[in-house]
């Protein structure tokens, strides 16, 4: 069971989180997660779905977290516990959540809730039910009817109460009634389920609507004179419409045009929601290979939504996403496939998707030496001419629209030729208020029309009204108020640009995706970023260069205000290049744009050094590298200069197109040049870049390469290397050719193919025959050719060589115990050449068939799956071959935990001592290495204490037996598996004789060893101590002048079975004085006094009798008032010789 968030306030507060998928609400639990562990949040979340009445419907959800989260499903209109009509599952193979409506019946709203001990993520999504053909037959009206206003009398015909109504709560139904005078609640519940039913038909029917409309314009049927706007509303005599342009995925959504005047229609048309002719199938392609999904539409889209692992797709280096021209065909193609690409893909077309696994296999390139080139995989039995089924849909389509178009035609033919005004000015010119979410409003923008995010339509002669309209994610209402005071509600969902991310939340800062537009500037000159937002206030602004937060300095100017932000960037360089972002945040949410800088300048020089090509007496060619940095623009082209060794000018070849290489044929035989290239882009030329010099010279070879060596031998194959030649002929080693030749023949043959130089200075000779001798030599080639051959190398035979056996595991284990029941696994690592033979013995007998032996090369293992206590033994493996043997052995234990010993007895053989007697434990002898442990409990303490250990027999003489104690003894078994539960032993102690008293050993305190006299030198340690006796043990207390020291933490006490000490470790003036000492129990109390006196303070002698009198002696080093004198009884001062000592003595209590 999860902690929620109420069981968790007195750790930390609940915080929300930004999901990865808009729309769905993260809470975390805890500040801290620890590192590998994550909240709840969703792949997928679950879409919605438009279905008929009494079909099935189904919701899928695909989620992650760490640990693995609890997912759960609820409904707003009641519970789901009738299995019958709502069904979980989850489906492993694709890791989907699925809830099942079995039969919907009615319009509701689904939340699945996804929970772990870190967080929980809710996912929203709504089942719209709609009578009879949804999306097939529909009778409906697509041109809203005009109908005469009525007179408002009270507060059920107000739209603002029943705009209220339904975006509220029920729990606030009763509130909102009584604010605007409603009474009769039952009547208006009744009602506003008719309203809420209403609005999803009317939803509906304006969906299908903005298709046929952009179809008939698409047509020609209804022109459209102004392209530029997205939205356009139409008037054709009384009636109007709405068109949205150039429709696009992100225009899907319902939206609603809720105005008094507008007319009504009926007609009868068939018209299919977006599906699937052909779906996505499963696709195994090879790694490194390309992957291709295709899919076919029932209708054409411009634009689908690829989603790879619960991620969207975007077109780039890593996925190509393509379109036919007809947008019936879709394709998606993964470019060089790695195993990272292996998942689930799918393709999403409005409310409908469609899913495909890609598996990705790997292919052992080793064998070949060669990458295979690249080719493209389709997914097996998918229709190859899709154009062909493309072409069919396209005719049904056209079949369907044509019907539609008849009907329309047919009632409309008047109206669809006359322009009308899109909307009429009513009220007051320029003051509109955008309302964002259910029943909030986000303020009024008066005669502003810049800082408006979207505007709605304007008359043709150019009124000013300007709507201001806020998009939300998730298809979030907005509603706008127009001039003339009609209302007109819009639902959008829209999805975001790749350059610009939001969380969104009614109210947050909103901007125009213009901002996006990269920005190009030189060297030296200012760079500026300006962008316009509206959302609610305070509003946070934030700019960011390549992640890094800009702040005002020297080069960076920022302004903000209330409805825009600044950038201004001073002098730019080269390195400003990257990424400009800006981040608005405010109570609702954020919203982020990216931008780029770009910051154009003359390229670096081309990168050295050059690399001789070809260098023959008739030309020299050479490469080189392009600039590291071009400087923004790519390279026009080159700049080649040339000088002859031992001149001073230099002459100018030409310039070269843009190719990092050049081929200089105008050379003399034998001489030596050296080149200059400078690269040309549109910003400029770059520095230069000079070569060594270079030759075109006679034709030299390389000389000979070092006799190769034999790095290892066996039957198929000889491993060789050698060392590349010290001349290389003035020009870099194109590769090697080997040579092989058999002991006694005269014939050297070529071990690599001609066309196929050996690269390296290694080869693996593989053409050999087992058992034959060879010897191998090798030649070096250059520009010029082949140069001479090496020395032979020594002979050398091809096959494997002798290796002694030789165990290679580090820790072998001699001794291994085991419980019974459990497997014994033994496995010996070795190296030996050739394959030895292995044999395993245990107690120098072959081993029987229960035990499993498993050979491989390098390695035995000995196996026994379930363990018995004969299985018990020494095991040995002999490993032999041709060049020697080795064993090794390990002794293995079957064992179990040992059962207890028999009863116990107790002897005494002589006084003062106790033999102890039991029975021997079962597993005694099945067991060589048990053994026993005794222990004693004496009747005066509290603790078991063992007295004997390891005991092999079955007895044990304890000594110290004390006469008056009672004694219990326990004995436990024990082996190499643990030790077993003990066996109890009777209580020994002898009965006290009747007529003998007890001996009463209970005392009150008494000092044994009093408190002595103590006088110590100043700065010195002192040490008092005294003896005292009495049961039960004293409470002992010291005090200085009848003050307890014994939480005094300069004093150091001890009592150590009598003996009570206290320590003074520097003794002082301040420690003078008398020292009592307490004993007390229960019989009594008693006490020890004594005096300290410091050496080098003043003496002071008392005089304890009737009368009291003082001596000491004068020092001009103490003060006489630093002299402490304290009197525990009542005597009084008889003579005072000091007139200061007797003032001091006035203030002494005595």
């Amino acid at each position: 069971m999860f902690q929620t968030p109420a069981d968790k306030k007195n750790k930390t507060k609940n915080k929300k989180k930004l999901p990865i998928t808009p729309g769905v609400v993260i809470t975390q639990y805890t500040i801290n997660i620890p590192e590998g562990k994550s909240t709840p949040d969703f792949q997928c979340k679950p879409n919605p779905i438009t279905i008929e009445e009494g079909k099935l419907a189904v919701f899928k959800a695909v989620v992650t977290g760490d640990p693995k989260p609890e997912v759960s499903w609820r409904r707003g209109k009641g519970n789901m516990s009738d299995k019958d009509k709502f069904q979980s599952k989850y489906d492993q193979s694709t890791g989907e959540y699925i809830l099942e409506v079995m039969s919907a019946a009615e319009t509701d709203v689904y939340k699945c809730y996804v929970v772990n001990e870190y967080g929980k993520a809710v996912g929203t999504t709504t089942l719209n039910v709609t009578e009879g053909k949804s999306f097939g037959h529909i009778q409906t009206n697509i041109f809203l009817n005009i109908f005469s206003k009525e007179e408002r009398r009270d507060g059920e015909t107000d739209e603002r109460f029943w705009d209220a109504m339904l975006n509220a709560d029920r729990k606030d139904y009763e509130c909102i009634c009584k604010e605007f005078g409603v009474t009769d609640l039952h009547l208006i519940l009744k009602k506003l389920e008719e309203k809420k039913a209403a609005r999803v038909q009317n939803e509906y029917i304006l969906h299908i609507y903005f298709e046929v409309r952009s179809y008939l314009e698409l047509n020609g049927a209804i022109p459209n004179e102004d392209t530029n706007k997205k939205y356009n509303l139409k008037c054709a005599g009384e009636a109007k419409d709405l068109s949205i342009m150039d429709l696009m995925q992100r225009d899907t959504g319902l939206n609603q045009v809720d105005a008094e005047e507008i007319h009504f229609l009926s007609t009868e048309f068939k018209l299919s929601n977006v599906d699937f002719v052909i779906k996505i199938q499963e696709i195994k392609a090879q790694e490194r290979e390309d992957a291709l999904f295709e899919c076919v539409l029932t209708h054409p889209l411009p634009k689908i939504t690829w989603m790879g692992k619960g991620s969207v797709l975007e077109d780039g280096e890593k996925y190509s996403i393509t379109v036919s021209d007809h947008k019936m065909i879709h394709r998606l193609l993964i470019k060089d496939c790695k195993l990272l690409d292996k998942g689930i893909y799918s393709a999403v077309a409005g409310i409908t998707s469609c899913s495909a696994w890609l598996v990705v296999e790997t292919e052992d390139d080793s064998i070949s030496g060669k990458k295979k080139p690249r080719k493209t995989t389709v997914a097996r039995g998918v229709w190859t001419d899709l154009e062909k089924v493309a072409k069919e849909q396209q005719i049904k389509n056209q079949e369907e629209m044509e019907k539609i178009l008849a009907a329309v035609k047919a009632k409309y033919k008047a109206e669809q030729l006359k322009e009308g005004n899109i909307l009429k000015n009513r009220g007051r010119d320029g003051e509109i208020t955008a309302v964002t979410g259910p029943g909030k409003n986000t303020g009024a923008v008066k005669g502003n029309p810049d800082t408006a995010n979207s505007s709605a339509p304007s008359e043709p002669n150019q009124s000013k009204e300007k709507a201001k309209i806020n998009k939300l994610k998730g298809g979030a209402a907005v509603s706008t108020l127009n001039a003339s005071g009609s209302e007109t509600k819009t639902r959008v969902q829209v999805i975001d640009n790749a350059n610009i991310k939001k969380h969104a939340k009614s109210g947050q800062a909103d901007f125009d995706s213009s901002f996006i537009a990269p920005v190009t500037v030189k060297v030296g000159q200012n760079a500026i970023f300006k962008l316009c937002f509206v959302g609610h206030e305070p509003i946070k602004i934030q700019w960011y260069r390549d992640g890094e937060e800009l702040q005002d300095d020297n080069n960076t100017k920022i302004e903000k205000s209330a409805g825009h932000s600044r950038l201004l960037l001073i002098r730019c360089q080269r390195k400003d290049t990257g990424e400009i972002k800006i981040k608005l945040k405010n109570e609702h949410g954020f919203i982020e744009a990216i931008s780029q800088l770009v910051v154009l300048d003359k390229p670096t020089s081309p990168s050295g050094p050059a690399e001789v090509t070809e260098g023959s007496p008739t030309c020299i060619e050479f490469k080189w590298r392009p600039p590291k940095d071009d400087g923004g623009s790519p390279v026009i082209r080159y700049i080649v200069e040339r000088q002859q060794v031992g001149r001073n000018t230099w002459k100018k070849i030409g310039e070269i197109p843009g190719v990092p290489g050049y081929r200089d044929t105008d050379v003399d035989h034998g001489r030596k040049y050296y080149y200059r290239i400078r690269a040309i882009t549109a910003e400029g030329t770059s520095e230069v870049m000079e070569t060594d010099e270079m030759q075109a010279g006679t034709l030299a070879f390389p000389g000979p390469p070092a006799p190769p060596m034999v790095v290892s031998a066996y039957d198929h194959c000889i491993n060789l290397s050698w060392a590349s030649p010290s001349n290389t002929g003035g020009s870099r080693i194109l590769g090697y050719i080997l040579e092989k030749r058999k002991k006694g023949s005269n014939l050297w043959t070529v071990v690599n193919a001609n066309d196929e130089l050996i690269k390296e200075n290694k080869y693996a000779v593989k053409d050999v025959v087992a058992g034959m001798e060879y010897e191998f030599r090798v030649t070096a080639i250059n520009l010029s050719g082949a140069g001479e051959f090496s020395n032979p190398s020594e002979f050398v035979f091809a096959r494997d060589p002798k290796m002694r056996p030789k165990f290679t595991n580090h820790k072998m284990k001699s001794f291994v115990v085991v419980r019974a029941g459990n497997s014994v696994r033994i496995t010996i690592n070795f190296e030996a050449s050739p394959q030895p033979d292995i044999i395993w013995l245990k107690d120098n007998v072959l081993v029987t068939k229960r035990v499993t032996i498993s050979n491989s090369d390098g390695s035995s293992q000995l196996l026994i799956p379930s363990s018995e206590r004969s299985d018990s033994g020494i095991y040995s493996i002999l490993v032999k071959n041709l060049a020697g043997q080795e064993t090794f052995s390990t002794e293995v234990r079957v064992t179990d935990d040992p059962k207890p010993p028999g009863p116990v007895e107790l002897v005494e053989n002589v006084p003062g001592t106790v033999t102890v007697i039991w029975e021997a434990s079962p597993d005694e002898k099945r067991d060589d290495r048990l053994h026993y442990t005794v222990s004693k409990l004496d009747s005066t303490k509290r603790t078991w204490t063992t007295v004997a250990d390891r005991l092999f027999n079955n007895k044990f003489t304890v000594c110290n037996i004390m006469h008056g104690r009672e004694y219990h003894f326990r004995v436990y078994a024990k082996n190499d598996m643990g030790i077993s539960a003990p066996s109890e032993s009777p209580t020994w102690g002898k009965e006290k004789k009747k007529g003998v008293k007890e001996c009463d050993l209970q005392c009150a305190p008494t000092f044994i060893v009093p408190l002595k006299l103590h006088t110590a030198p100043k700065g010195y340690e002192c040490y008092m101590t005294c003896a005292v006796k009495g049961n039960p043990k004293p409470h002992i207390t010291w005090y200085r002048n009848h003050i307890s020291l014994n939480t005094n933490t300069n004093y150091y006490i001890s009592n150590t079975c009598g003996v009570c000490s206290m320590l003074i470790l520097r003794v002082g003036p301040r420690d003078m004085g008398e020292y009592t000492i307490t004993a007390e129990n229960a019989l009594g109390r008693v006490e020890c006094s004594t005096i300290l006196s410091v050496r080098g303070e003043r003496e002071v002698t008392l005089y304890l009798n009737r009368k009291l009198s003082f001596r000491w002696r004068k020092s001009p080093t103490i003060n006489l008032m630093t002299l402490n004198f304290v009197f525990s009884l009542p005597y009084r001062v008889k003579k005072l010789r000091t007139p200061q000592c007797k003032q001091y003595l006035r203030s002494i209590s005595v």
